[in-house]
């Protein structure tokens, strides 16, 4: 999608730099004083899960005593069943007596030994049962004081355990405003960055032939090289078209495949199919005519995928229109709409899913999707937009996570997607690829070091080989490292390697770590994207969150 963005003052973005910058230094300060509570609430589920195991084991103890002294229990009332005729007279007022039947707490075991005649054999018989037993229950009363002592501390240590989890959720709660405050500031600054995105004409619709190319195996004609690709497109909301081909090949059908990607919908197979849809330039049609004439996946795509896409399409189209209320344009803004119907397998899905549409308090919900979402899917708030119920965050692997970059090309489901994995742009030399030289690396480099340093130097930082948006002087790479001299800061001649370091589970390059001439140094994965994407030559974009370097 193509928007048309106002210019933006150069006072503005300042201004707003400042402000961000302050931003970020508190956010830095709260995870700073954060760190310790999480090292020492770590410490403390190390040690209530080891006195949960001592609690456990002790637990075990008990039961396997219980089981002992039932078991003697049981062979001292048979023994004494054979005593009933020996015992003898002068042993009723004895301490076998006594203790004996304090044990059994019997009253008829009591009354026969009060009978039984005198035989030694069996009183040291007895006396060593009744030794036995005593222990057994001074044992048994000890452990469960151990148990009593070890419930009242894995309490006190739950109750610590909440307090600092809470103080982390609050701490954790603050630096999450902080970066929606940043965010939200920085969309003025980033509309330069989204102009240039837009100029890349990034299709939404795997029907339509993107800008995207692998550059892997094409020599530039020099070495060494460097190379930033992004994984998917910018929009991984909703449906990610590729995925729902892959899941289709997997096994899955319609049903499962929407519910992937949107969530809190209710699928109604019977909704109000009468509703014409007022299409831009072309008058009404009824909604099912009108989906039969949608242009937005190849109709070689997986059967099952075809009908997810149907209902999407047609969710989309209603909730657009608010029910037909409303006209929907014709393009990629819309949905790619064509006067005559596409037919084939793409009018089978639509007449197979038939009033199939996804509703949320009963109405249709508006069932974003893209061709390729690279692994991942999105929330709509994730990438800027409104939230939504319906949305969803998730990673789109075959096992529903990804341990590192391998993985996530060899589990994603719309891993066979040729925008998967890409290197965005291209220039007219060097075999119109997006290979970049190592001193061309150092300047973007050079230029983040020197808006650390100093923001009021970021107008003059964009692309060289472009007039300056800002409608100053743009510093040239020799310009750029005096500036750093000028600051005591030793500016990169040459990048000799770059790696990233990502969250796999948010679907985020987290930091990027530069080698070179003057050492090493690190920056955060959306700050270099951001100064990337201003000052690298021609349209060169890192175009989505989640993105990784190859040096060759």
């Amino acid at each position: 999608m193509n928007y048309l963005l106002p210019t933006v003052k150069a006072d503005e973005i300042e201004d707003l730099q400042k402000q961000i910058n302050e931003l970020s230094h508190q956010r830095e300060l709260s995870v700073t004083a954060t760190k310790p509570l999480e090292g020492q609430f770590g410490a403390l589920q190390r040690q209530l899960a080891q006195i949960q195991a001592s609690l456990n084991a002790l637990s075990s103890k008990i039961a396997l005593k219980q089981k002992e002294l039932d078991l003697r229990e049981e062979k001292l009332v048979q023994l004494t069943a054979t005593f009933n005729e020996r015992v003898a007279e002068d042993y009723k007022n004895g301490y076998l007596y006594t203790s004996f039947s304090f044990l059994l707490g019997q009253a008829k075991l009591s009354d026969k030994l009060y009978r039984l005649k005198t035989v030694n054999e069996n009183r040291e018989i007895i006396k060593s049962i009744s030794s036995e037993m005593l222990d057994l229950l001074n044992q048994k009363e000890k452990l469960e004081k151990d148990k009593a002592k070890l419930a009242v501390l894995q309490a006190e240590v739950d109750k610590n355990a909440q307090f600092l989890g809470g103080e982390i959720k609050k701490a954790k709660a603050y630096q999450a405003d902080l970066t929606s405050k940043i965010v939200q500031l920085t969309a003025k600054q980033q509309q330069i960055l989204s102009q240039r995105l837009a100029s890349l004409n990034i299709s939404r619709s795997a029907a339509s032939i993107g800008a995207c190319t692998d550059d892997r195996h094409i020599d530039p004609g020099f070495s060494p090289r460097l190379a930033f690709f992004t994984y998917g497109v910018p929009n991984r909301t909703g449906l990610n078209q590729y995925g729902a081909d892959g899941r289709g090949k997997a096994g899955q059908n319609a049903e499962q495949i929407l519910s992937a990607y949107y969530a809190n919908f209710e699928l109604k197979k019977d909704y109000n199919t009468g509703i014409n849809i007022n299409v831009d330039g072309f008058g009404a049609f009824n909604i099912e005519d009108y989906v039969k004439r949608i242009y937005e996946m190849p109709s070689s795509f997986h059967p099952e995928a075809l009908k997810a896409q149907a209902v999407a399409a047609r969710s989309y189209a209603l909730a657009y229109t608010n029910n037909g209320a409303g006209s929907i344009c014709t393009t990629e803004q819309c949905q790619v709409f064509k006067s005559e119907p596409k037919g084939g397998a793409w009018e089978d899905a639509v007449n197979s899913t038939r009033g199939w549409v996804m509703v949320s308090g009963g109405n249709p919900v508006k069932a974003w999707y893209s061709s390729t979402h690279g692994g991942y899917i999105l929330s709509s708030a994730e990438i800027g937009w409104s939230g939504t119920s319906w949305t969803k965050h998730g990673v789109d692997t075959i096992s529903g996570s990804a341990s590192g970059f391998d993985d996530l090309k060899a589990g994603a489901y719309d891993k066979d997607s040729p925008w998967f994995y890409c290197d965005w742009g291209s220039r007219a030399q060097y075999s119109k690829t997006a290979w970049l030289k190592p001193d061309e690396v150092a300047d973007i480099v050079n230029t983040l070091l020197l808006v650390k340093a100093d923001s009021s130097t970021t107008e003059h930082l964009y692309q060289v080989d472009k007039a300056n948006p800002a409608g100053t002087d743009n510093w040239d790479e020799s310009k750029v490292r005096q500036e750093l001299k000028n600051k005591g800061i030793n500016p990169y001649n040459s990048v000799s390697s770059i790696s990233v370091s990502a969250d796999f589970g948010s679907g985020v390059t987290t930091s990027v770590n530069i080698s070179g001439d003057v050492g090493q140094t690190s920056f955060s994965g959306a700050d270099f994207k951001n100064r990337f994407n201003l000052r690298a030559p021609a349209n060169l974009q890192i175009v989505g969150p989640l993105f990784d370097v190859e040096n060759k």
